[in-house]
C-alpha cells in the first residue's frame, strides 16, 4: 500500500478514535477510575503527536509517529477491554471497546501494509 493511502486510510481510523475518546472523556465512570482515565488521555496524544506530520503532507513522518504509538494503543485497547466492566456492564463501554480494539487491529493492518521506500510519485521524480 502506497504512504499516501495508508495515510488516508489511518486518518479515517483517527477519527473513529476520536470519537471513542470524546466519548469516554465524558464518562463519569472513566473520568472517576485512575487507570481507565488514561484511555482518552492516550488516544488523544496518539492522535495529536500525527496531526502536524499529516498537515505538512510528510507520510514518513505521520507513519513513523504512528508505528511508535501503536504498542502503546494495542496495551492500552487490551487493558480497556479487561477492565471496563468494572465500572460498567453497560453496552455504551462494551461497544466502546469492541470499536476501540477493532480499530487498533485496523491501524496494525494499514501500518503492516506500507509499502517501503519512496512514493511512487516521488520514485518517478527522482529518475528525470
Amino acid at each position: 500500500m502506497p504512504p499516501t493511502e495508508a495515510v488516508e486510510r489511518l486518518n479515517a481510523v483517527l477519527a473513529h478514535l476520536w470519537m471513542i475518546r470524546t466519548f469516554l472523556k465524558h464518562a463519569d465512570e472513566v473520568t472517576e477510575d485512575e487507570q481507565l482515565i488514561e484511555v482518552p488521555r492516550l488516544l488523544y496524544d496518539s492522535i495529536r503527536a500525527v496531526e502536524p506530520a499529516f498537515l505538512a503532507g510528510d507520510h514518513a513522518t505521520y507513519i513513523r509517529r504512528m508505528r511508535g504509538k501503536l504498542p502503546k494503543l494495542k496495551k492500552c485497547a487490551e487493558m480497556f477491554a479487561a477492565e471496563y466492566k468494572r465500572v460498567s456492564a453497560h453496552t455504551n463501554f462494551e461497544m466502546a471497546s469492541a470499536s476501540l480494539t477493532g480499530a487498533v487491529r485496523q491501524m496494525d493492518e494499514i501500518l503492516s501494509a506500507v509499502a517501503s521506500g519512496p512514493e511512487p510519485a516521488a520514485a518517478e521524480n527522482s529518475e528525470q
